[in-house]
């Protein structure tokens, strides 16, 4: 048995083809979710980037792991303390390492672990091909070394090639002479009007459209394409055609490795091929672009999609599952079965893939303290979102979304649903409570990021940001700001 696991920075659900998009940004993982199973309703519970892939590589909740954050204390795994023993109890637990104790020999490509100084993502992994970039390479970079990996190896039997591509993160950066797919079609859905745009002008807080740039409105040579700032619904647009694209390259790459693995006669009944990201994007949602940095829907429901050998083929998942699954799921498909003292937060969906059983949940719960502290509900077709801290965005402290009325969620019903948001919340608090007696630890890592200042991408920036505002049309944001956060310390 091969296995082909691809992980793609970025990718939210709803702008890949199997999911119903309906520009062609995927035709080639379309081809393999026609022979596997897709995963409707799958969610990142720690978004973003670092706190998705802990909590997938440790089968744990950030709550539990203690990674929630992008800086500070919440950035780093809790250490095992007394219990560790000659190695630690992540490392021998871990996702990878599942593959490794099945008999398969593990080969990484990913930047990840040197980006955000996560050397426990390497755990289990016998090659790790690190190409510098630091998550600003593009596939160009990334492909050779997999391509010349499977023209060496690809024979061999029982390997495990894990490959992550950047290119749907910020900065959206196909390469200049990329063919153009998208610049001259319209949008399946364009429900960024003039009106709604015009709204979006006038946002108080980072990754608006006024600054792409985060704080400000900076772009940068090597990104030519990436635009600072977007002054129009055209550019707004545009915008999105350039992450439209970019899913669409990646896309390409996957297909020159499947290309290879079919000349080879290896694309077959026992390939197994997994793929995945780590959050998707808000491009327009609550008035940011080009972001991951808040709980909703857009930025934590991801694409999952598997084929695997005896599994069902060109079915959907209906129900709510979450990346921590995924670790005792493989555990039970590779047969690792015997106890080992390790608690998994997730729930195994093998029998899904199987044979179609319900292992789903009937809810989510959502955390993001990288860019702002919040937690979030997804519950029947709401998403319930409540904010701690709202990293300089003008966020109420809660906010309801219809998301069968309201996909991109531009009404926010909490005041005529208290019935609603009451619901939520409560499934939040119970969630909490129920995670915090069968942990580890009597804290909270979301409090942590609270207490230290609030989240890492917004610290230090208050000031300055107020100053941007100065003589704007969102000069109204200062007394608000310094209302709803005081002095930044």
């Amino acid at each position: 048995m091969r296995i082909l696991f691809i992980d793609i920075d970025t990718l939210r659900a709803d702008h890949v083809g199997c999911y119903g998009y309906k520009r062609n940004t995927t035709p080639v993982i379309d081809s393999v979710a026609k022979e596997g199973v897709v995963f409707d309703k799958y969610y990142c519970p720690n978004a973003p980037c670092l706190p998705s892939r802990a909590s997938l590589v440790t089968g744990r909740y950030g709550i539990h792991n203690g990674i929630v954050g992008h800086g500070g204390t919440a950035a780093d795994l809790r250490l095992q303390g007394e219990p560790r023993g000659f190695t630690d109890e992540a490392s021998e637990n871990n996702l990878f390492m599942q593959f490794r104790n099945a008999g398969f020999h593990t080969v990484s490509f990913s930047t990840f672990a040197e980006r955000h100084s996560a050397w426990w993502f390497n755990a289990g992994f016998q090659e790790c091909v690190n190409v510098g970039g630091r998550g600003k390479e593009s596939a160009e970079s990334v492909t050779p070394y997999v391509l010349d990996w499977l023209e060496r190896n690809a024979e061999q039997d029982n390997w495990m090639l894990h490959v992550h591509y950047w290119d749907p993160h910020t900065p959206y950066r196909t390469p200049e002479d990329y063919e153009n797919h998208f610049m001259d079609t319209p949008l399946p859905d364009a429900w960024i009007t003039d009106e709604i745009f015009e709204e979006h002008l006038k946002h108080v807080g980072p990754h608006g459209a006024n600054e792409i740039n985060m704080w400000d409105d900076k772009t940068f040579p090597q990104w030519p394409k990436h635009p600072g700032k977007l002054s129009t619904t055209a550019d707004a647009k545009h915008f999105i055609d350039l992450y439209d694209e970019s899913v669409r390259y990646t896309d390409d790459n996957i297909g020159m490795l499947l290309d290879v693995l079919k000349r080879k006669g290896l694309y077959n009944d026992d390939l197994a091929i997994i793929i995945t990201s780590d959050h998707g994007e808000d491009i327009g949602e609550l008035g940011l672009y080009g972001e991951h940095g808040v709980a909703d829907e857009h930025v934590c429901r991801i694409p999952m999609i598997i084929k695997w050998p005896g599994a069902q083929k060109g079915t959907v998942v209906k129900g709510f599952h979450d990346n921590v699954d995924l670790l005792p799921t493989i555990r039970e498909l590779l047969g690792q079965t015997e106890e080992n003292g390790y608690r998994y937060d997730g729930i195994s969906y093998a029998k899904s893939l199987m044979d179609g059983t319900d292992c789903s949940r009937d809810h989510e719960i959502l955390t993001q303290c990288a860019h702002v502290c919040q937690r979030s509900a997804r519950f029947d077709h709401y998403i319930y979102i409540r904010t701690i801290h709202g990293g300089y965005h003008l966020f109420p402290e809660e906010m309801l979304f219809d998301l069968e009325k309201d996909p991109h969620q531009v009404h926010n019903i909490a005041e005529e649903h208290p019935e609603l948001c009451a619901k939520g919340a409560k499934m939040i608090l119970d969630w909490t409570d129920r995670m915090m007696k069968t942990g580890t630890s009597d804290v909270d890592p979301m409090w942590t990021v609270v207490q230290e200042g609030g989240p890492e991408h917004c610290r230090g920036e208050l000031q300055n940001y107020m100053k941007r505002l100065e003589g704007t049309a969102r000069a109204y944001g200062i007394e608000k700001l310094k209302e709803q956060y005081g002095e930044e310390k």
